[in-house]
């Protein structure tokens, strides 16, 4: 009881999530008997871990392309070849977000960089101000199932799933949701141009032009994971610096006195997750000995049987933890204890992580606390009353796609068979 009104109480005066999830690792721990080190013995393990170098280089990867020209060329890019098509401007906005946050790892990176260069461009082409508010808020988190997202290379490091498979498991799910939300926009599209497009072929080339020296990135990191020369880590050490040679000496988008700046922020952002994730990974081993997913599991076991009824519940429940929590902590604090109970459902891992990650994205445009409702309100200068009834046909619409995702596992993993054999 003491242990759960601290907690509120540290909660509520807003002490940082970190101590929080400290206090409860130490005090659970003192009260077993065990000595604090253990805690200690998990940050070791957890700083040892080759893939987690992964994390601040693919993260400062994604800050050089938003401090830079990127977001402008890859939005005009989209522009040149979907454009003119029914909806194209729409299209334009999902993949440029869809792309965005895949490398950002972080969707209010994506709606600041984004929004107030597509948001004005949506509405001069005729799109309902509704649907533009509701179509920027909710892409903003559209690319975290897309590699290399910051998201899905940490549930890897916490699950102990393979980080490559879950690139490779996350492809069609994340395609499905831009194809069900791009079906919805072509249907709101309006019926008559507002502005034009320069779909040429001079425009098309000249897109492809400005824009070669980004291109190559996915190739690079891909390539490099997939065709056997590199590891995860050695791809995002080297999309690192080719970025910043790059956005630096060839496209000129930054100047040397910018980098250190870049590097600060967005290290201050992983330095974040690191602490969390150590102190998370100290209170799970508690967890674990303590046998607490056991004991939820044998609870569970009483009323529910079926792993249909599991997944419908976990997904009940992931929702509301993501339009509470951000997208960090959940899997820190919520990975651990979800994963032995959804593998003792017949739950694969890799396709709890897509699962996982689809409801994080959905939560994160979720009223009333989704952490985009309130980034859009203020980037776009529009109560957050109003993003409300922009959000929701969006939220069906990945609702429905959540769905296929969690009752049709094969999305996920036929991919890996043909890619692995398995």
């Amino acid at each position: 009881m003491f242990l759960t009104l601290a907690t509120i109480l540290f909660a509520l005066l807003g002490t940082p999530l970190f101590a929080v999830i400290a206090f409860i690792a130490l005090y659970a721990f003192h009260g077993v008997g065990i000595d604090s080190s253990a805690i200690m013995v998990e940050m070791y393990r957890l700083a040892s871990a080759p893939v987690l170098l992964a994390i601040p280089l693919f993260t400062y990867t994604g800050y050089v392309m938003a401090e830079s020209g990127v977001p402008r060329r890859m939005m005009n890019l989209s522009n040149a070849f979907l454009g003119g098509l029914p909806a194209g401007l729409a299209y334009v906005a999902l993949v440029s977000c869809a792309f965005f946050t895949a490398f950002t790892g972080a969707s209010g990176v994506t709606i600041i960089a984004l929004g107030g260069l597509l948001y004005p461009i949506l509405l001069k082409d005729g799109y309902g101000k509704l649907f533009s508010l509701g179509l920027m808020t909710s892409s903003g988190s559209l690319g975290l199932l897309f590699p290399p997202s910051l998201p899905l290379i940490l549930y890897g490091l916490v699950s102990n799933a393979q980080v490559d498979k879950l690139f490779i498991a996350g492809i069609v799910p994340g395609t499905l949701m831009i194809l069900i939300i791009g079906a919805y926009s072509a249907w709101k599209s309006p019926r008559e141009k507002g502005a034009d497009h320069d779909t040429s072929l001079s425009a098309r080339l000249a897109a492809l032009r400005a824009s070669a020296w980004e291109l190559p990135i996915p190739v690079i990191i891909f390539g490099g994971i997939y065709g056997g020369f590199t590891t995860v880590t050695e791809a995002a050490a080297i999309s690192a610096f080719y970025v910043t040679v790059a956005e630096t000496f060839i496209k000129k988008d930054l100047g040397l006195k910018d980098i250190p700046k870049i590097m600060r922020e967005s290290m201050v952002l992983v330095g974040g997750i690191l602490i969390i994730l150590g102190m998370a990974m100290g209170l799970t081993n508690f967890l674990i000995d303590a046998e607490i997913p056991m004991k939820i599991f044998a609870f569970i076991r009483e009323y529910i049987d079926s792993k249909l009824t599991f997944l419908m519940l976990l997904n009940i429940f992931l929702l509301i933890v993501g339009c509470m929590m951000d997208i960090f902590s959940a899997t820190m604090v919520v990975v651990p204890i979800i994963v032995p109970i959804a593998q003792s459902f017949g739950v694969d891992l890799i396709h709890l992580g897509i699962i996982f990650l689809t409801n994080m994205e959905i939560g994160y445009s979720t009223p009333p606390v989704g952490i985009n409702l309130f980034i859009a309100g203020s980037r776009f200068e529009e109560p957050v009353a109003s993003l409300y009834r922009a959000v929701l046909p969006f939220i069906v619409l990945r609702l429905i796609g959540l769905t296929f995702i969690t009752y049709v596992p094969e999305l996920s993993l036929y991919p890996l068979r043909l890619f692995w054999g398995e």
